[in-house]
């Protein structure tokens, strides 16, 4: 294992200021309140595992309130009523008051998730930011279309008149996951409150902070009471009761398959709507005209950046027989010169995972793929004071039916398999439960269009990886989820769609 860097840099006085309260409340129509029981649970620093503040444990009773908060606001209209415009004029205001405090969002998200700060201060919260101006944007062109109809038996002397219109679909529970969670919370809020929805929030148990420190922004930025509510705590018990709600109208969610699973059987009480952003194991295809020394470095980063802990990282890389060696060796050169250390350390590029129960799984994915006759070419080992740092790891010789080649890993773990003919590496890439993201290098624009459209995948990335941006739909196929983060796919998932037939 590599020496970790350790020192930790005193973050900014206003991250200090806001974590010397130690305990954080929920926010329930407007007032910030302890959870029913009283109860309250660690969040720690992954790579130190000392607590930096203490949540509410929340449960049903405390969900039930937020949940009759939201419905309350959408019920009166105090938000869903509003002009676009005025609508419109509060998420830019969000988005301003974000890019104002950027610098103490980023610290706190590194201190509370263990990401590198350059990753949330140049990447994730700017995301976050652009999320709340897009959607700003689109709150003024929520629009239906009028209908000619070729219904022939009104009265005589009558016509039919016949148009839709979109209503917003009502209270939203959003759940979030830890990985990247401003960012991630962002591209469920900010289109649902573009739509004119109320929200119950509930963010991940062991990265809260930021979630925390959102609403209290949202707040002074004058969003009315009841229009954001946040419930502090953990999955199977604040999240289940949220996705199990009779009031709430739609659950939007980003996580692992199977908890996407355990929210489709809860949701099914009242059919509420859906949305899941789910797992994935994307594969990137080098083919032998890429520009070599790019598709090493893109590669590289689609599966370290973050720590490999991003939905659509390219864990899966196939590269043509005559350059394999080649590329398998610059990721891997690559991955041992990336700078393991504290998040907060300005000269850190990869800090820990999110928890050391999270390393432990990713060490034994790498141990399973070890004894089932997989090679590690570079990296593989575990460490740090909390046991949560895992070393960039670079594996060969896999075969398709190993756990390390078919299951999502979510860390910095690629596995490099050779191939000769694109048909046969299509249909590799294809034979996946998990359809989310693909990415392809080659300097043949035709060829990359082509294999584009034949890869099965919500998004592909030619000569690229994890380009994001507001306006592009982010979302999976197969197992990966239903429906769209970003863009304007996504302010559908937050709307309705009614028709109006009169005759006149």
């Amino acid at each position: 294992m590599q020496e970790i860097n350790l020192s930790i840099p005193q973050p900014g006085p206003a991250a200090t200021k806001f974590l010397e309260k130690g305990i954080y409340s929920n926010l329930v129509n407007g007032e910030w309140l302890s959870c029913q029981s009283g109860e309250t649970f660690d969040t720690l620093d992954p790579a130190t595992g000392e607590v930096i503040g203490k949540l509410q444990r929340s449960g049903a009773e405390d969900v039930d309130k937020a949940v009759h908060a939201a419905r309350n606001a959408f019920a009166d209209g105090r938000w869903s009523k509003i002009t676009p415009m005025e609508r419109s004029q509060m998420l830019w205001k969000i988005a301003g008051l974000l890019e104002a405090n950027i610098d103490e969002l980023a610290e706190l998200e590194t201190l509370d998730q263990g990401k590198a700060l350059y990753v949330g201060r140049w990447a994730e919260i700017p995301g976050a930011v652009n999320q709340f101006r897009y959607f700003a944007g689109l709150a003024t062109k929520i629009e239906g279309a009028t209908i000619p109809t070729s219904i022939n038996y009104q009265p005589e002397g009558k016509e039919v008149f016949a148009y839709t219109q979109k209503e917003p679909v009502g209270v939203v529970g959003a759940i979030v996951p830890w990985n990247s969670p401003l960012v991630l919370t962002a591209m469920k809020l900010a289109p649902a409150l573009a739509a004119g929805c109320t929200i119950v929030l509930k963010p991940a148990e062991n990265t809260s902070l930021t979630a925390v420190r959102l609403v209290e922004l949202m707040q002074e930025a004058g969003l009315p009471d009841g229009v954001i509510n946040l419930v502090t705590g953990f999955g199977h018990e604040a999240g289940a009761a949220l996705a199990e709600h009779k009031h709430v109208d739609k659950i939007a969610f980003t996580g692992s398959t199977q908890t996407g699973r355990a929210i489709m059987n809860a949701a099914q009480g009242n059919l509420k709507r859906i949305t899941l952003e789910l797992g994935g194991k994307s594969p990137v295809i080098i083919m032998p005209d890429a520009d070599i020394d790019a598709a090493i470095q893109g590669a590289a980063n689609a599966i370290f950046f973050n720590g490999g802990q991003v939905c659509i990282a390219g864990s899966r890389l196939y590269c043509h027989g005559s350059i394999m060696d080649k590329v398998a060796e610059g990721i891997a050169a690559i991955g041992g010169q990336i700078k393991l250390g504290h998040g907060l350390d300005p000269e850190t590029q990869m800090g820990p995972l999110v928890s050391k129960e999270h390393s432990a799984k990713v060490a034994a994915y790498i141990a399973d793929g070890k004894s089932a006759g997989a090679s590690i070419l570079s990296g593989g080992e575990t460490g740090g004071p909390n046991q949560s740092f895992v070393e960039p790891t670079v594996i060969t010789d896999v075969t398709p039916d190993m756990s390390i080649v078919r299951e999502e890993i979510f860390g910095p773990v690629v596995v490099v398999t050779p191939f000769d003919d694109t048909d046969e590496i299509i249909a590799a890439a294809n034979d996946s439960d998990y359809a989310l993201a693909a990415g392809v290098w080659t300097e043949g624009l035709s060829n990359g269009m082509r294999m584009a459209g034949r890869l099965k995948a919500g998004t592909v990335w030619v000569n690229g990886h994890a380009m994001y941006d507001a306006s592009l739909p982010i979302g999976g196929m197969k197992q990966s989820g239903w429906g769209r983060d970003s863009g304007q796919a996504a302010l559908e998932n937050y709307l309705e769609l009614k028709t109006v037939c009169a005759i006149i």
